[in-house]
C-alpha cells in the first residue's frame, strides 16, 4: 500500500490543531463531528498545497483521508 505524498505531514498537522483545541474531530457522544473533520482538513490542504504546490482537489483529497483516519483512531481510543 502506498502513502500519498503529504499524507503523514497533513495527519501531523490535524494532529496538533486538535491537542491545541483548534478542531474537534468527535463529539463527547463519541459521534464525528463532520464540521470539524472537514475544517480540520481545509486547514492541512492549504499547507499541503503550499508545500506540495499539489492542485486543491489533491491536497483535499489526502488531507481529507487524514483527518478521517484521525478522526476514526480517536473515536476508537475513546471507546476503550
Amino acid at each position: 500500500m502506498q502513502v500519498p505524498q503529504g499524507f503523514l505531514g497533513s495527519r501531523e498537522r490535524i494532529r496538533v490543531a486538535v491537542r491545541v483545541g483548534r478542531a474537534s474531530l468527535i463529539t463527547p457522544t463519541g459521534a464525528f463531528d463532520r464540521a470539524g473533520i472537514m475544517s480540520a482538513a481545509a486547514a492541512a490542504a492549504k499547507a499541503h498545497q503550499l508545500q506540495y504546490g499539489s492542485t486543491w482537489a489533491v491536497a483535499m483529497s489526502v488531507s481529507l483521508k487524514a483527518a478521517w483516519q484521525f478522526a476514526k483512531s480517536l473515536r476508537s481510543a475513546a471507546a476503550h
